[in-house]
């Protein structure tokens, strides 16, 4: 199995790289897991306090649970994985079980800020992209898909994900073993992972 950790700050394009690996191999053998699905349970908290949690601090994942999925997807073990609520800011209570496969893209902002699940990354990689463009995207997505107002979308962006971004995720690029500098046409750092991956999957046929 091949384990790749794709990481970058919010808005950065990892979605968009993972989805242009995915779509262009077109292999059953391929599967992506999201850090999103990993935040840690707030039942006990109330609506309101779930609001206030920096979410873009390590300390909101449940890297014990992302840790422990991978190593038994690697012995060739399902997992129930968990599914996440942005607009409750809660887990659901639901999982998707989900299989092992040749190739396990994990993708989020705080993968790499943490050395035992960068331990667990066969390779690791970095999508870097100016702050103004990734402000601009969270803009767009929070506002549309996950009914955000913009004035909570900017005050979370100055009370925690700038600073947040260069305290945790901006320090962790220094652990990628490849960095794309993230624009619509940057076929190259994609082409060079899929050949990789089409290499591993080569192998195990």
């Amino acid at each position: 199995m091949l384990i790749i950790g794709i990481a970058g700050g919010t808005g950065s394009g990892k979605t968009t790289v993972v989805n242009m690996i995915v779509d262009q191999l077109q292999h059953k053998q391929v599967a992506v897991i999201s850090q999103d699905s990993y935040y840690r349970d707030t039942s006990h908290l109330s609506y309101e306090e779930r609001t206030k949690i920096n979410f873009d601090h390590p300390q909101s994942i449940d890297f014990d649970l992302l840790v422990k999925h991978l190593k038994a997807l690697r012995k060739g073990e399902s997992i129930e994985q968990p599914i996440y609520s942005f607009v409750e800011h809660n887990r659901t209570g639901e999982t998707l079980t989900t299989d092992p496969k040749s190739v396990m893209i994990v993708e989020g902002i705080l993968l790499l800020t943490n050395p035992e699940l960068r331990d667990l990354f066969d390779i690791k990689i970095f999508v870097h992209t100016d702050s103004d463009e990734r402000l601009i995207r969270r803009l767009k997505r929070d506002i549309h898909e996950r009914g955000r107002d913009i004035e909570e979308v900017l005050n979370r962006y100055q009370n925690t994900l700038k600073p947040m971004h260069q305290q945790f995720i901006e320090p962790s690029k220094e652990f990628a073993d490849i960095i794309i500098p993230y624009n619509k046409h940057n076929f190259v750092a994609v082409d060079i992972v899929q050949r990789i991956i089409r290499q591993q999957l080569k192998e195990e046929i």
